[in-house]
């Protein structure tokens, strides 16, 4: 009977995350391959040179670039720390940084799904109210000394070549030619592998949370019916959930999910999906990236920050009478119906079976110099796309170069081939 217990939970855990992965498959495409394209056709030097301070308009410019930019919280980390170690201002790259991970259209689509429209026009209310408080608090509690030491460490260890775009044609011209859709089906495919684990991990533990958990566990964490004070105690705990779940990025939402079937308050659903940048493994990032000192004050105005942010988003949404009703269960699909979610799935799959072709086919047998191939690589430990010209870290191994989306890529690689020899460009 133990044993029978058990299999029928576990059955019941991955059944649930399954159905949760059903029910937002399109998004997922739809998102990662919108993600592939803004990044094949957007110039990141040029958001550099447009982020050198923190003014309103400057902000608004730092959120408008991370929302067309990829939504892993890895590579966003990496980005933003490129683009501050080059001369953008230091809260101007922690919002596109914010806003490269929690206003992406792919996370508003899945939230949609998995929890209701409320939660996908609260992302980017909530990601508003959240660049702003970010706006006045940051300049306020980093002093800039340790801004300009962190960006000093930073210089000496970054790439000069990696200032100068290589040369694109515009725009206009990529969207309408092969090799411009071959980079973002690289960036498409390869954000897709860099991100299999989180995506997997979310969907797998938001299951297993969702079915097995018993709802008074829940309700112990999450105080209610003591009005303001249920809301403060909810939006406070969330982000500490989200720095222990070590599951970002877009992973979360399912997680996100099941503790709002659990009874967390609407804003602490708010401020748990917008906390996936404080995980463990990647305060050990910033720590390695900005210090000790900085990295707890960025703790600190991030964690601030996304609280206030839930519990503002809470309260606005209260008053024009748009929460949901707490606990509701807004994933539906138990089973393979021909229903608009199937037909959806459907055309998805069909269109990533193009994008993967268009991958994996982008190679010809005779490739001129400055073929895309030539321009870009694959991060090995991650799967990541990454332009040779604006790789992170480098490493040259044999008779080989690797190229990596971010330090944290670079380390594990070095770690496991600490007994072989290798030269670090």
């Amino acid at each position: 009977m133990a044993w029978h217990r058990i299999g029928h939970g576990v059955t019941a855990g991955l059944s649930e995350g399954w159905w949760m992965f059903y029910a937002t498959f399109w998004a997922l495409v739809l998102g990662f391959a919108l993600s592939g394209a803004v990044q094949a056709f957007v110039s990141r030097t040029q958001m550099r040179t447009a982020l050198g301070d923190h003014r309103p308009k400057t902000l608004a410019k730092a959120g408008f670039f991370g929302v067309v930019s990829s939504s892993c919280s890895y590579a966003a980390s990496a980005l933003a720390k490129s683009l501050f170690a080059r001369g953008a201002d230091f809260t101007a790259a922690m919002v596109f940084m914010i806003a490269s991970t929690n206003l992406v259209v792919e996370l508003g689509i899945v939230l949609w799904l998995l929890l209701g429209w409320q939660f996908a026009v609260a992302e980017f209310v909530g990601g508003a109210i959240m660049i702003v408080l970010l706006g006045i608090i940051l300049p306020r509690v980093i002093p800039n000394r340790w801004v300009d030491e962190a960006r000093s460490r930073l210089a000496e260890t970054s790439d000069p070549s990696a200032d100068n775009d290589t040369t694109r044609a515009r725009w206009q011209e990529r969207v309408h030619s092969r090799r411009g859709w071959s980079e973002a089906s690289g960036y498409t495919i390869s954000d897709l592998t860099m991100l299999r684990k989180e995506l997997v991990a979310g969907f797998v533990v938001a299951g297993f949370a969702s079915a097995l958990v018993p709802t008074w566990f829940w309700r112990s964490l999450f105080t209610t019916g003591h009005g303001f004070w249920s809301s403060l105690e909810n939006v406070v705990l969330g982000p500490f959930l989200a720095l222990i779940s070590f599951v970002c990025s877009i992973g979360n939402v399912p997680l996100a999910a099941a503790l709002w079937r659990g009874g967390i308050s609407f804003g602490g659903v708010i401020a748990f999906v917008f906390a996936d940048l404080i995980t463990l493994p990647l305060l050990v990032i910033y720590r390695k990236y900005f210090g000790t000192r900085l990295t707890m004050r960025l703790l600190g105005a991030f964690w601030v920050t996304m609280s206030t942010a839930g519990l503002l988003t809470e309260y606005v949404f209260k008053v024009v009478h748009l929460v949901p009703k707490v606990g509701a269960r807004t994933v539906a699909i138990t089973h393979a119906a021909p229903t608009y979610t199937t037909v959806l799935n459907i055309v998805a799959a069909i269109g990533f079976a193009v994008l993967y072709w268009l991958y994996r086919s982008r190679t010809p047998r005779r490739q001129p110099a400055d073929d895309t191939a030539s321009r870009y690589a694959k991060d090995v430990m991650c799967g990541m796309q990454v332009e040779k010209a604006k790789a992170p870290a480098r490493v040259e191994f044999g008779s080989r170069s690797f190229y990596f989306c971010s330090d944290r890529c670079h380390a594990k690689f070095v770690e496991s081939h600490a007994t072989s020899g290798y030269r670090e460009d």
